[in-house]
């Protein structure tokens, strides 16, 4: 029976659509996700909300944790979505990064295994976070207690053997301490760039402060990764965004880009990613992709 006996016609865009898809998935089967020689720590941050900032760092930490990689979420949005995305529990009693920061307590008392894949790991959010602004400012070296925390335990666990991969923190969409505190720990910054209207509105001052923290308190930091997301490409704006963002931050911004997907968004009412919740989903596969870009691009030196 031919194609065209059943009334298929290839030359269809939705037809054109499946063919790239499965072309990509054969791609991404054969792609590799080499290991960094070490750690790996990125903040993902945007002072705009809604850009998918929580969405990307649960995605590529579930993306890299699936492929091999060992990877720590640090979840320092108080509202805790990063840690119910991952499926583990972030209830008020709950050791949690409020403990780390106002407590002093270590985070192996405080990280939890993820069960969506067994390199995932996550340190959650309480709803406690949300008054930490206000408790860190009377404390000694408050800019720099998640990093001390941080260090601390890669270190410990690089010295019993198991290393950490890669570290993606999660924090609330306003430049306060705790953002801060985020900035202080990382060595790169990921920047999720919806692909909308007014999408670099904010930018600007986003790499002002950034600079910054680079200028004042840590010189290691620098912008290594931008992600388009929310893509449709259906749309003349979305294309005029992403060429945008490309003209301006040529070597940052990644080829990959991450559609508009209804899966993506419904995912973490499941307590999963989409990696998980729809493997097989363009927006699954999307967000692979730009896991693997970033695994082959290595480590971020700054300057």
């Amino acid at each position: 029976m031919t194609s065209e006996s059943v009334g298929y016609d290839a030359s269809t865009p939705l037809a054109r659509e499946i063919a790239d898809l499965s072309q990509r998935r054969r791609a991404i089967a054969l792609a590799e996700f080499p290991l960094p020689a070490n750690t790996r720590v990125f903040t993902v941050a945007n002072q705009k909300g809604g850009v998918g900032k929580t969405t990307t760092t649960v995605n590529l930490a579930a993306a890299l944790a699936k492929t091999g990689a060992k990877v720590l979420v640090v979840d320092l949005d108080p509202q805790g979505n990063a840690s119910t995305a991952v499926g583990v529990d972030h209830r008020a009693d709950t050791p949690s990064v409020y403990d780390i920061l106002i407590r002093d307590a270590a985070l192996e008392d405080v990280v939890q295994k993820s069960p969506e894949f067994d390199g995932l790991y996550c340190a959650p959010a309480t709803i406690h976070l949300a008054g930490a602004e206000i408790e860190l400012v009377p404390l000694v070296a408050r800019e720099l207690r998640l990093r001390e925390s941080l260090n601390g335990y890669l270190e410990r666990q690089a010295e019993v053997g198991a290393p950490y991969n890669y570290v993606f923190i999660d924090c609330p969409p306003s430049l306060g301490l705790l953002t801060i505190n985020a900035f202080v720990a990382a060595r790169e910054v990921l920047i999720p760039i919806q692909c909308e209207y007014y999408a670099l509105e904010g930018l600007s001052q986003l790499l002002s402060n950034i600079a910054l923290i680079e200028r004042h308190l840590n010189p290691k930091l620098g912008v290594s990764t931008i992600l388009l997301t929310m893509y449709d490409g259906r749309t003349r704006l979305a294309s005029q965004v992403a060429d945008d963002v490309r003209t301006h931050f040529p070597k940052e911004t990644l080829r990959a880009v991450i559609p508009r997907s209804v899966r993506i968004s419904e995912a973490p009412s499941y307590g999963q990613t989409v990696i998980s919740y729809d493997p097989q989903s363009p927006g699954s596969l999307s967000y692979l992709e730009a896991a693997s870009e970033i695994a082959r691009r290595g480590e971020f030196i700054h300057g």
